[in-house]
C-alpha cells in the first residue's frame, strides 16, 4: 500500500495567501498602508514606534496593533502616545499570520488610520513565514545582536523591504561590523535598504521617517 503524504504547511500557508491578499485589498481600499514591523525580542520595535508617532503625530493618522504572546506592557505604551491601538494575545504562538490579524483590523475605523503598524511577536524566524497583508516588511536589528544574524535567520532578511539597525549609540561597546553586515545582507538581498538608527540620539531618524513618508505617497498614487 502507497504511503499518503499530506503537507499540513502547504497547505496552511495557501489558507493564510488567500485571507492575506484580501486583507491587502481591504486595507488599499481605506488607503490605510499597513507595515508589517519584525525583530527578536529586545531589538527596539516599541520605542521605535513611540518615536516615529511622536514625529508624525501631526502629520498622519497613526494605528499600531500590537501582538504578543501574554501581556498588554506595549500595547498601553501605544495607546498613552495618542495612536490608536488595539492588543492581540497570541497565547503561546510565536508569530501573526492573516487569520490572527483580521479580527484586530475589523475593530478598527480604518478611514481613520492613515499608517498602520503591526507589531509582529519578537522572532527572527516565524513571522517570516507568514502573509499578514501588508503592504510592506521591514526588521530591526540591534546592535547587540551582532552582525552575523543574516547567516543564521536568512528568510527573515530576504521578506522584508528596510532594515533598521538599531542601538547604534552603544555600538562602541561592541564587536559589531556594520559593514560586514550591510554586504551580507545584499549578497542575499540586493534591494534591501539599510539605516542605522538610534531612538536614543535621533541618528537618521529623518531617513526613517522620510523612508515611511515616500512610502505612503507611492502607495497613494498606485
Amino acid at each position: 500500500m502507497a504511503i499518503r503524504y499530506i503537507d499540513i504547511k502547504q497547505e496552511v500557508l495557501s489558507a493564510n495567501d488567500g485571507l492575506a491578499n484580501k486583507l491587502r485589498v481591504r486595507l488599499k481600499e481605506h488607503k490605510t498602508l499597513m507595515i508589517n514591523v519584525m525583530s527578536s525580542p529586545g531589538a527596539g520595535k516599541t520605542t521605535l514606534l513611540l518615536d516615529t508617532i511622536q514625529r508624525l503625530r501631526e502629520q498622519l493618522r497613526i494605528g499600531v496593533v500590537e501582538a504578543d504572546i501574554e501581556s498588554m506592557v506595549d500595547a498601553e505604551k501605544i495607546e498613552q502616545s495618542g495612536a490608536m491601538t488595539v492588543q492581540i494575545r497570541t497565547g503561546g504562538d510565536c508569530h501573526i499570520d492573516a487569520p490572527m490579524l483580521k479580527p484586530a483590523l475589523d475593530t478598527m475605523n480604518l478611514d481613520s488610520v492613515d499608517l498602520l503598524f503591526l507589531e509582529n511577536v519578537g522572532n527572527l524566524v516565524c513571522p517570516a513565514e507568514f502573509d499578514t497583508g501588508a503592504t510592506c516588511s521591514i526588521m530591526l536589528l540591534s546592535v547587540p545582536e551582532g552582525d552575523d544574524k543574516v547567516l543564521k535567520y536568512p528568510l527573515m532578511f530576504t521578506v522584508c523591504d528596510l532594515l533598521l539597525v538599531t542601538k547604534t549609540d552603544c555600538q562602541a561597546m561592541f564587536d559589531f561590523d556594520l559593514k560586514k553586515l550591510t554586504t551580507r545582507v545584499h549578497q542575499l538581498n540586493p534591494n534591501m535598504k539599510i539605516i542605522p538608527v538610534s531612538s536614543k540620539t535621533g541618528e537618521n531618524m529623518d531617513a526613517w521617517i522620510s523612508w515611511l513618508k515616500e512610502r505612503r505617497e507611492a502607495f497613494i498614487k498606485n
